[in-house]
């Protein structure tokens, strides 16, 4: 007989890792350290989620993330990952800003902000002082109820030229809206004004290519391909259930495999966790209920525009954002006809490795998953090559030229999304602030069953997915030793 995808599995592991997202491939690397025989299973053909990259025919080389994260990954990934990945963060040049209400370029540090706070926005220096002070004491355990348009009205009252420039780039960073939580904007915002914006430089391929070989060094078993369709609950002597395995199904041949495992750890996000791999039925009710009462963040669109072997780009700005709404929204951030975009601009120095220099650039737009998710074929091809012509139009009046050095462009929306990464509705940010509490107490109601993965905003992006990975393997960690499992 010949010999199928799944057949090398072994029965039984001491943790089953269900998807490869930062967070999941952080937590299966930590387990794996700390002696659990782990296995990784990925529905894609490649690890990552949606922090990876994809090749294109003519040299062209996309990361799919948007361009940048906080300092603290340095000292992530230095301890947790390995010090050549850490020595591979580098520090992006210059930020631009380009809008009806204001026009600046920064390098996107406290010590910058401050100055263009006091200098062009003319903000009593008082108030910047303790509008900084004030979000290096924000806490997750403080739970307060200050929304972020409450928290800028405090210190810079009528004043939304500045609510615009504090909230703008982590509206793309992590979906945060005025109506959200103020540490969802806060926190994360302050992670950046520590020492600035950072990105991998190699590209996300190399990033995602060492991280595998941590992952095979510390004895990970990695299976690709392979689709989780179930998380098997049994039900203990106390009668609360319990995560006993999965079954998986390998989309190279159809075949399908049941696997027990100690414990689980699911980063295929916490509603798709709770209400369809676990099974709402199968949960108790009040876990059922909390995780179909969580909202889902919004997600996004981008352009992804290749330039051609020897033309070249002015070194300009690392990141662009660019809008022609007046007043600033979170509404109109993301509307299906916002004007609301960011560009990435990608120079040779992200992968000196390659063979010859080359520029990309994608270009970033906020969306709503139901604005894209009932249109039929036609209208969907209409409003993609929508967005392809308007990012070009913006990117002229940065290049005038650009349309002539192009040579490859393709649209990726929230469509694009969700059938690459099964998040629920083509979420980009994962879930609103109620979901990171459903996410960490999810083993109190299913035993052994872990959650890791984009959450609550503050738990977004990189930084944040490596950083959750890492505590919830330490949980993990703690009731597989307390439960004997090796």
């Amino acid at each position: 007989m010949p010999i199928r995808h799944l057949d090398s599995l072994q029965g039984r592991y001491d943790a089953i890792v269900i998807g490869s997202g930062l967070a999941g491939m952080t937590g299966a690397h930590r387990l794996a350290r700390r002696g659990w025989r782990v296995l990784l299973l990925e529905h894609h053909h490649q690890l990552g989620g949606l922090a990876t990259a994809f090749k294109r025919p003519g040299g062209h080389v996309f990361d799919v993330s948007l361009h940048g994260f906080p300092y603290g990954m340095v000292k992530s990934c230095r301890k947790y990952w390995s010090p050549q990945i850490a020595d591979s963060i580098r520090q992006i040049k210059s930020v631009r800003f380009i809008n009806p209400d204001f026009q600046i370029q920064t390098s996107f540090d406290s010590t910058d902000f401050t100055r263009i706070l006091i200098e062009k926005f003319r903000a009593p220096p008082a108030c910047v002082t303790a509008f900084f002070e004030c979000l290096r004491t924000m806490n997750y355990y403080d739970n307060s109820t200050l929304t972020t348009k409450e928290l800028f009205e405090e210190f810079f009252p009528e004043r939304p030229d500045i609510h615009r420039l504090l909230l703008e780039p982590i509206a793309y960073a992590n979906g945060s809206t005025l109506d959200d939580p103020a540490i969802t904007f806060g926190i994360v915002f302050a992670n950046f004004m520590s020492k600035g914006v950072f990105i991998f430089q190699g590209g996300t391929d190399t990033l995602i290519a060492e991280m595998t070989g941590c992952l095979r060094a510390a004895g990970v078993e990695i299976q690709r391909n392979c689709l989780v369709e179930k998380i098997y609950l049994e039900t203990d002597a106390s009668g609360i259930p319990r995560a006993g395995g999965v079954r998986v199904c390998s989309r190279r041949d159809g075949g399908s495999r049941d696997i027990a495992a100690a414990a689980v750890l699911s980063n295929a996000g916490i509603k798709n966790t709770v209400l369809r791999l676990a099974g709402a039925e199968n949960v108790p009710q009040e876990l059922a209920s909390a995780a179909n009462a969580i909202r889902v963040n919004n997600s996004s669109a981008q352009i992804y525009m290749g330039v051609r072997t020897a033309e070249t780009l002015p070194r300009t700005d690392d990141l662009v954002f660019t809008s022609g709404a007046k007043p600033f929204s979170s509404k109109e951030l993301t509307s299906l006809h916002t004007t609301s975009r960011t560009h990435s601009l990608y120079y040779p120095d992200t992968r000196p490795h390659a063979r010859s220099p080359r520029y990309a650039i994608v270009t970033s737009l906020n969306q709503h998953w139901a604005d894209w998710a009932a249109m039929d074929a036609d209208t969907y091809a209409t409003h993609k090559a929508r967005l392809t012509e308007e990012a070009f139009a913006s990117l002229e009046k940065l290049f005038p030229d650009i349309r002539s050095k192009v040579d490859w462009v393709e649209t990726a929306t929230p469509r694009t999304v969700e059938r690459y990464t099964r998040h629920w509705e083509g979420s980009s940010f994962g879930t609103k602030f109620e979901g990171l509490k459903v996410s960490m107490e999810l083993p109190e109601f299913v035993r052994g069953l872990f959650h890791a993965g984009s959450v609550g905003i503050i738990m977004s992006g990189w930084l944040g997915a490596i950083n959750y990975g890492i505590i919830v393997a330490a949980r993990m960690d703690a009731f597989l030793e307390k439960n004997a499992a090796r």
